[in-house]
């Protein structure tokens, strides 16, 4: 499938914001992108996105931007505060779209969007006895909705859109954890209808990520499952702890699918040792083609605005080494 579209230097589209930004403020929030633009092109990724900034985490663009959903009191322990579904959701406009028409005015770099994975929404807001009969109806009503967007990022200038669903890596061990309200079919079932784009303009991708760490052991039937159940072009990885399951995540997927090995750890602020990086990216060609690659850090900086995983600093330091071995891998050739 190798082609000059792999976006070989990735990341997955969350970044640290500036200190004080707040997204009830609109035109700190556009200054802000406009220098985190800059910020990405000075460090040389093939993508851009504008950091999340204008919301507060990973899934408030679908759901600051639907109905049928109540913020409750309560967090996670991640630090996400729970929502519930009340109703099946319907979209009060575009999610993303409007957004990244703008951004991709700012640049000749490949604008990217990362959205919350309808299955992620359902299994995590579904609620018994709130209004909606089942976490599958819920999951194909925002599937809908997603798959709606996704076309019109794509027609607004987008040429890759990441689905976020933390979910599903944990669902490949061989004694799988419990999913919460979704099966893992049901999961695969509903996030293939929003990955399901009937035309692909040239050098758009439809990613996934399912999951910021490999589980323990890999069921490789179950991740063929994965892989087939959902119609994706780039699936992105994570692959920065060494682990054997990290490899059978990759070994698994089918030839002619894109990967994003997420080959350096944004949790912690040392830095991998290249040569290390290295060895395990290549053990990777020995069974995959590298042209298929791209390389990203292993999770967003900051999935949620207020809990930033790293300083601003220390995100630098990872983004200019996931360069760097971009560049061990494909030399200047992007």
């Amino acid at each position: 499938m190798a082609d000059t579209f792999n976006y070989r230097i990735d990341h997955h589209g969350s970044l640290v914001r500036p200190a004080g930004l707040s997204t009830a403020d609109p035109e700190a929030v556009d200054a802000a992108v406009r220098e985190a633009v800059a910020y990405q092109r000075k460090l040389r990724s093939t993508v851009v996105t504008d950091g999340d900034f204008p919301r507060e985490d990973f899934r408030s663009a679908v759901l600051d931007g639907v109905s049928g959903f109540r913020r409750t009191d309560e967090t996670d322990p991640d630090g996400l505060v729970r929502w519930v579904a009340e109703s099946l959701p319907k979209a009060n406009g575009p999610l993303l779209a409007d957004r990244a028409a703008r951004l991709a005015e700012l640049t000749v770099i490949a604008p990217k969007a990362s959205l919350p994975s309808p299955a992620y929404l359902a299994a995590t807001t579904f609620r018994p006895g709130l209004g909606v009969s089942s976490a599958r109806e819920l999951g194909e009503a925002l599937a809908e909705i997603v798959r709606a967007e996704i076309e019109l990022l794509v027609a607004n200038g987008v040429r890759l859109v990441q689905l976020d669903n933390p979910l599903l890596l944990a669902q490949l061990s061989t004694d799988p954890a419990d999913p919460g309200a979704l099966s893992f079919t049901d999961a695969l079932a509903v996030d293939a209808l929003a990955a399901r784009l009937d035309d692909r303009p040239e050098g758009v991708r439809i990613g996934v990520a399912p999951g910021w760490a490999a589980p323990a052991e890999v069921d490789r039937a179950r991740a063929e499952q994965l892989y087939a159940g959902i119609g994706a072009d780039r699936w992105i990885l994570p692959f920065d702890q060494g682990t054997q399951a990290e490899l059978d995540l990759v070994r698994a997927l089918p030839d002619d699918r894109d990967f994003c090995l997420g080959v350096v750890d944004a949790t912690v602020p040392e830095l991998a040792d290249i040569d290390t990086v290295m060895f395990r990216i290549d053990a990777v060609g020995e069974f995959k083609d590298l042209e298929d690659g791209a390389v990203s850090p292993s999770r967003g900086f900051a999935d949620v605005a207020s809990r930033p995983l790293l300083t601003a600093e220390d995100q630098r330091r990872k983004l200019v080494l996931v360069e760097t071995i971009a560049r061990y891998c494909w030399g200047n050739e992007f």
